[in-house]
């Protein structure tokens, strides 16, 4: 269980789509600059490519490779013929080295328990360790939405709920073919907005990562930043990438900037020092211009894990009288 708390803590900007049943893919993941990386057995996978891409995930995954990456795999659907099969081959061929399992269309509670009463089974006969492997939900159409409260309270596996744009445009008839972008003639204020925040909620009410799906205009990275930059704002934790021209942006979009990063590390130094005996013990100060209290070190507090999550290193240090 603490395994599993600690990998649903950890970073997740970046979030690479992998086609199952694209060798040369599954092998170029490997090198690439992500947070996680999820193999495919869904929708990039076509019918009569099903069970060979099983087999090609398998060998991938016991393959290694993946450094201190997150190893998922979406299977299909539980509504379809593959999801049964999808689960058993893969935990049973690779589930010592299988951190999650994305489950896509997530409508109610009774998809997630179809799922975890699988795994408590697998786990058990296959000796790994109670609830090893994560749940990540897929919310895709609009009962999914009215039950994100639900599903995301349902079961200490999940870790992550993710937006699935393309499926849940569809559910709605958005009259659009641009997945992420604003439909044709809607010209007041953000027609996802409302989708974003609700699935945020959610999450943070129940401890979950939350991620945004994909931007499928490959080379229209300008789109891919407005889109990133939209749900970034919000506070979700990344963005699946669907090509490696998308990673750079979206590991950036979803990291603190530098200034931002050392503004938090100093409110937090900051406080700790003036509410300690040392500091006198007071409960709200200034920093430079700007006073801090204990709202201000909960913010910080997440621009400050943000930013060591990415790496950054800090370029200014707390002085007395700052």
């Amino acid at each position: 269980m603490v395994e599993q708390l600690n990998r649903a803590l950890r970073s997740r900007r970046s979030n690479l789509a992998v086609p199952g049943c694209s060798v040369r893919m599954l092998e170029k993941s490997k090198v690439l600059n992500t947070d996680q990386v999820f193999l495919d057995l869904e929708d990039s996978v076509a019918p009569l490519a099903k069970v060979q891409a099983r087999a090609n995930v398998v060998s991938a995954l016991n393959e290694g490779g993946y450094g201190t990456r997150i190893r998922s795999v979406r299977i299909n659907s539980i509504d379809s013929p593959w999801a049964a099969g999808d689960l058993d081959e893969v935990v049973r061929g690779a589930g010592s080295n299988l951190d999650c399992i994305i489950l896509p269309k997530v409508t109610t509670t009774a998809d997630v328990f179809w799922l975890s009463e699988r795994l408590d089974a697998l786990e058990v006969e296959l000796g790994l360790a109670p609830e090893s492997i994560g749940i990540e939900v897929q919310i895709e159409d609009a009962l999914g939405l009215v039950n994100v409260d639900a599903i995301a309270a349902c079961h200490s596996r999940i870790e992550t709920i993710i937006f699935g744009p393309a499926d849940f445009m569809a559910s709605l008839n958005m009259r659009t073919l641009n997945v992420g972008l604003q439909p044709p003639g809607y010209t007041e204020g953000d027609a996802y907005h409302y989708v974003l925040m609700r699935l945020l909620v959610a999450g943070r009410a129940f401890g979950k990562q939350v991620i945004d799906g994909p931007y499928l205009g490959i080379k229209d990275l300008e789109g891919l930043r407005l889109t990133a930059t939209r749900s970034a704002a919000l506070g979700f934790d990344g963005k699946w990438v669907l090509h490696p021209e998308q990673i750079d942006i979206v590991n950036e979009v979803y990291s603190p900037s530098q200034t931002d990063y050392d503004h938090a590390e100093l409110i937090l130094d900051a406080y700790d020092f003036c509410t300690s005996s040392e500091g006198g013990s007071r409960g709200a100060v200034m920093l430079g211009n700007e006073m801090i209290d204990e709202a201000s070190r909960k913010m910080a507090l997440v621009i400050s894990a943000q930013g060591r999550a990415a790496g950054l290193l800090r370029t200014s240090t707390f002085e007395e009288g700052m």
